[in-house]
């Protein structure tokens, strides 16, 4: 039987997020569009946008939640060593079109291409309107790796990372949790499960207590 999607198109605001599917897992509605009103909107209330670019824009909120709590980051003692010899450096919202551009050249092992031009084009007008954020990772001077996100007032979204360097992205996440704990934002949502987050310390989370959290 088909399901009925809420369209943005004909509304202004989300769906309530206890709406979305069970299956797909967390597809709440379509449509509307990718503004920095819209996308603040969202994050707002725990919905991304994730779609591949010969698909209709569709929102999601799945039922459970990755997240990684700041405090709570597991460093195995490779990745320790490993920060010990390489003296990975930081750099925040040094170049975000080239992080987020990289991230799109990812191989990755589903099909379809989610990070495509207009996707590139809204979240690097929401860096410009102050709702995003990147972070960069040089080893002797070369970009090893890097990470890029969306803020709200109590928690940051991680939306994508990669490597150019082994343990690029590994540093990019510790970096990342180092200036969350400075700055007292305790959870890093990464959104969906994922073993590579999942090793670092990163576990998931009921929605509704997921949307208790962003208030």
């Amino acid at each position: 039987m088909p399901v009925y999607l809420p369209d943005l198109a004909h509304c202004q605001d989300f769906p309530a997020v206890g709406q979305a599917l069970d299956e797909p897992d967390g597809l709440l509605c379509m449509g509307g569009d990718l503004s920095v009103p819209r996308l603040i909107q969202a994050y707002q209330q725990g919905i991304f946008p994730w779609y591949n670019e010969d698909e209709p824009l569709l929102w999601w909120s799945p039922a459970h939640r990755m997240v990684l709590t700041s405090n709570d980051i597991h460093i195995s003692r490779s990745l320790s060593k490993a920060i010990r010899l390489n003296q990975p450096q930081y750099f925040f919202n040094r170049n975000f079109d080239t992080v987020i551009k990289q991230c799109a050249q990812i191989t990755r092992s589903t099909p379809g291409r989610w990070i495509h031009d207009e996707m590139i084009a809204a979240y690097i007008a929401l860096f410009k309107a102050g709702q995003a954020f990147s972070i960069e990772v040089e080893v002797n001077g070369q970009l090893a790796g890097g990470l890029y996100g969306v803020k709200t007032d109590f928690i940051y979204s991680g939306e994508s990372m990669f490597s150019s360097q082994t343990n690029g992205s590994k540093y990019a996440l510790v970096g990342l949790s180092a200036y969350l704990r400075n700055i007292g934002i305790k959870l890093l949502d990464c959104q969906l499960y994922n073993p590579h987050l999942s090793s670092m310390g990163a576990h998931l989370i009921p929605r509704n207590q997921f949307i208790e959290l962003l208030k």
